[in-house]
């Protein structure tokens, strides 16, 4: 895993960093630029291009004096540097590559507050202030950003946009560089994966600066950035002698007559996804379209809220809620579970709904159980979010007083665990954006917990294979769209491929 750092631990890891390599702090600047470069020469590799770097006067501004060199050198002729010089306060890292800078034949202007530059350059590269901010732009930093984001062209931010939070509640309203690119240190920054940093951050990568990393684990953040790596450790490729019993038997409890289509999409996932046994609980009008789609998948014939002599035991897990419907039927279904299974299920769309309807019912969940509510029913369980850093709090909080396990969908679905750890997914793309993915995603995290995997383990491991089997359909071939059917049958490869 990989750590994610707030402002103040990335301080603290800079400096530990600096004292213990040992590395001059200036030597750390130039390293960060040099992968600051190598970064850009990648998204931007014309060198006819004209590029002009707006530069602050603290550690930010010093990295973009130092990637202005390192661009020149490389081969960018056409470059230019704009020193906003807002105040008398400037970093010893800044002064010093002040100093070297002006000893070459790059162009430096200086900016007086509210002295609007003259600006013809092709790209942007934004070094105008780090990661440190604490309060929302004014003055003469709002007016030069406010200028910039009007100018249209295509924009840059050195580890962070100018106005940008990289941690707590993000202001909509807030003044803030509208970065096309950030190209950010070490690791992502925290508010980078919530969605309200869209207009700030069109796209982003991280590049490593050697900072030591077992001082970055001692910190012990609770948030953490999978990555695939991770996932190939955790995932468990199948053995000789081994047999549908060693894999689990997984009940999914889904459907109504006219929403059969996410009982068949929850259901077939959790078979592809490895249970050994999957038997989909349905109405009787959708016996017929279960047993066309997928004759592998068994059936329980549920009529209304009644559900046949079962042997609840006999399931290693069960999945709730996909097209079950809101009604009082449903209702009792889901109480059914509750009172007769005590080990962790998952409940997703309407069963997580009738949770939040029925607030009483979540204390009766299994000790371990998984929720997995996209943002409005999150809210309809656990109240109101003005915003998503409201929201992950409030996800740690829920998860360590129900014991349980709240997977929260958004683009880099996160996964808040009773020990109060939350685990941003690095899946996934927008084509996945259609109806019935998170009935998949069910499924998944449903036959992943038949196989025995921890609630932890099959949250994490579900949501990267869901999100890397939609990547694996649509960034090669470009498509627009991903159908969840699509990545029901290609689960089964892209996990071969991460067991390799």
């Amino acid at each position: 895993m990989l750590p994610l750092l707030t402002a103040a631990q990335i301080r603290d890891a800079d400096a530990y960093t600096i004292k213990h390599e040992p590395i001059s702090s200036l030597d750390l600047m130039e390293r960060a630029s040099r992968a600051f470069v190598s970064c850009f020469t990648d998204h931007y590799p014309d060198k006819e291009k004209s590029i002009s770097i707006y530069c602050g006067t603290g550690n930010n501004g010093g990295d973009g004096l130092a990637i202005a060199q390192l661009l020149v050198a490389s081969g960018y002729e056409k470059i230019s540097v704009k020193v906003a010089q807002f105040s008398d306060k400037s970093s010893g890292d800044f002064n010093t590559n002040l100093k070297l800078i002006k000893k070459t034949a790059i162009k430096i202007t200086t900016l007086k507050a509210n002295e609007t530059p003259q600006e013809n350059a092709n790209i942007i590269i934004d070094a105008l202030l780090g990661s440190g901010l604490n309060k929302p732009l004014e003055g003469a930093y709002k007016t030069l950003v406010e200028f910039l984001n009007g100018l249209h062209k295509p924009m840059v931010a050195v580890d962070v946009p100018t106005g940008f939070f990289t941690e707590g509640d993000i202001d909509s309203k807030a003044t803030v560089i509208r970065a096309d690119l950030a190209i950010t240190f070490q690791q992502p920054k925290i508010n980078f994966l919530l969605s309200e940093s869209a207009p700030a951050v069109k796209r982003f990568e991280f590049v490593g600066i050697g900072i030591d990393k077992v001082f970055t684990e001692s910190l012990h953040s609770p948030y953490q950035f999978v990555e695939e790596s991770d996932i190939k450790e955790m995932l468990r490729p199948r053995h000789r002698f081994s047999n549908k019993g060693t894999y689990g038997h997984a009940l999914i409890i889904a459907g109504q007559d006219k929403t059969m289509g996410a009982a068949l999409l929850s259901s077939a996932a959790c078979a592809y996804a490895g249970s050994g046994l999957t038997t989909a609980c349905v109405p009787q009008s959708g016996l017929t379209a279960l047993n066309s789609y997928l004759p592998e998948l068994m059936a329980i014939i549920r009529k209304a809220d009644k559900m046949p002599e079962i042997e609840w035991d006999q399931f290693s897990t069960i999945g709730i809620g996909p097209g079950l419907g809101k009604d009082k039927h449903a209702l009792n279904l889901l109480k059914q579970v509750l009172k007769n299974y005590h080990k962790p299920i998952v409940v997703d769309a309407d069963a997580l709904n009738l949770l939040g309807e029925n607030k009483s019912l979540l204390k009766k969940l299994p000790e371990g159980s998984v929720l997995t509510p996209h943002m409005k029913e999150f809210d309809r369980l656990f109240g109101a979010h003005k915003t998503w850093w409201q929201r992950l709090q409030t996800c740690v909080k829920k998860a360590e007083e129900l014991k349980i396990y709240i997977l929260l969908k958004n683009d880099y679905t996160i996964v808040a665990t009773p020990e109060g750890m939350l685990y941003f997914n690095s899946s996934s793309n927008p084509a996945m954006a259609t109806g019935g993915m998170g009935d998949v995603l069910t499924g998944i995290i449903t036959s992943l917990l038949a196989q025995k995997y921890s609630p932890q383990e099959a949250c994490i491991v579900g949501a990267f294979i869901h999100g890397r089997a939609g990547d694996e359909l649509a960034l090669p071939d470009k498509l627009n769209v991903v159908l969840p059917g699509q990545v029901v049958h290609q689960l089964p490869a892209t996990m071969a491929k991460l067991m390799a």
